[in-house]
């Protein structure tokens, strides 16, 4: 039986399992936050319950994802709704998000295609054409301390406030940034200044998780890109998406979305059958997975090869660049 056979059998959706997975994960969201709140003075329970905060903002992330593609629960309306109600904690615009995310499954891999992108990638050969201000900003933007929190910042905080391809979806989102404002306001008027802060700080680790998260998805040495018409979707999906294994609580944490290959390959399937599903074929179609020291090795990658099929560092010089040759 083929992969594809193989995954088919796991695309039906539990309503059940949905529910507990999303109003489940609302508890925890706002009972760290307001824990977090009330003993801010207390750094014991502070930290851990800002860290519990963010782990389950990106959670709820990757419900409204799911969501996004019609796989948390059995009808569309459901999904819409839900996707709808997330977006109030997870500061990304639903319809907006929707849009764009299934542009990023439509182009996967595809060296035409990069803006459908979350984390941009140039190639080798366009580093070795570049000038000196093009390779500065390039350099600063892939750069982990940079990409990871003013990423973040600039992404869940500003960007997100008026996204890429809104077009048409004005209207929704204009109405997602009231709901934000709102749920601010709530805020303040509950808890005050402290309040604010709180839920600032927490949600911007959460949005470092999720860009840590959003980066190693497709951005490792062995993963793909390609021109058409040699671009191979299935290959872009399981060969250019990662599956992480970085422990159960990064699992937990991030709903299974670290299975992104999986993922890639059969969106349909619910984030709560996706690490079923890559252990029940990763031995039988020999899938590799990345584990932390590669996983922390990927941020020094920083270029497509296209000759070598690779991600690589960049050159060590200025005038190296045409025979960078893949890391060791």
């Amino acid at each position: 039986m083929e992969i594809r056979e193989r995954l088919q059998q796991h695309v039906q959706k539990d309503d059940r399992i949905g529910a507990v997975s999303l109003f489940g994960t609302f508890v925890v969201y706002f009972a760290s936050l307001y824990l977090a709140i009330v003993f801010v003075e207390t750094w014991v329970i502070l930290i851990p319950m800002m860290i519990l905060n963010a782990f389950s903002a990106v959670r709820l992330y990757v419900v409204q994802h799911d969501c996004g593609h019609a796989s948390l629960f059995k009808q569309r309306k459901h999904n819409d709704w839900a996707g709808e109600a997330l977006s109030v904690v997870t500061f990304a615009p639903y319809a907006a998000m929707r849009h764009n995310h299934n542009l990023h499954h439509s182009h996967l891999g595809n060296l035409e295609k990069r803006e459908t992108g979350e984390i941009h990638t140039m190639t080798l050969r366009e580093w070795n054409a570049a000038g000196f201000w093009q390779r500065l900003q390039y350099r600063l933007y892939r750069n982990p301390f940079v990409l990871i929190p003013l990423g973040s910042l600039f992404t869940y905080f500003i960007r997100y406030r008026w996204p890429k391809s809104a077009g048409e979806m004005v209207a929704s989102v204009l109405r997602h940034n009231l709901m934000i404002l709102a749920y601010m306001a709530a805020l303040y008027g509950l808890f005050g200044g402290t309040g604010l802060w709180i839920w600032f700080l927490s949600s911007l680790i959460g949005g470092m998780i999720g860009v840590f998260m959003v980066y190693l998805q497709h951005n490792f040495e062995d993963t793909y890109w390609d021109r058409k018409p040699d671009l191979n979707p299935r290959t872009a999906a399981l060969q250019g998406s990662s599956a992480l294994d970085l422990g159960w609580w990064m699992d937990l944490g991030s709903a299974n979305i670290a299975y992104h290959d999986i993922h890639h390959y059969n969106a349909r399937i619910p984030h709560y059958r996706l690490r079923k599903c890559h252990q029940m074929i990763r031995d039988e179609y020999d899938l590799p997975t990345i584990k932390w020291p590669e996983a922390l090795r990927s941020f020094t990658l920083k270029l497509w090869d296209e000759d070598h099929e690779r991600l690589v560092p960049f050159p060590k010089s200025a005038t190296s660049g045409a025979k960078a040759t893949p890391a060791e």
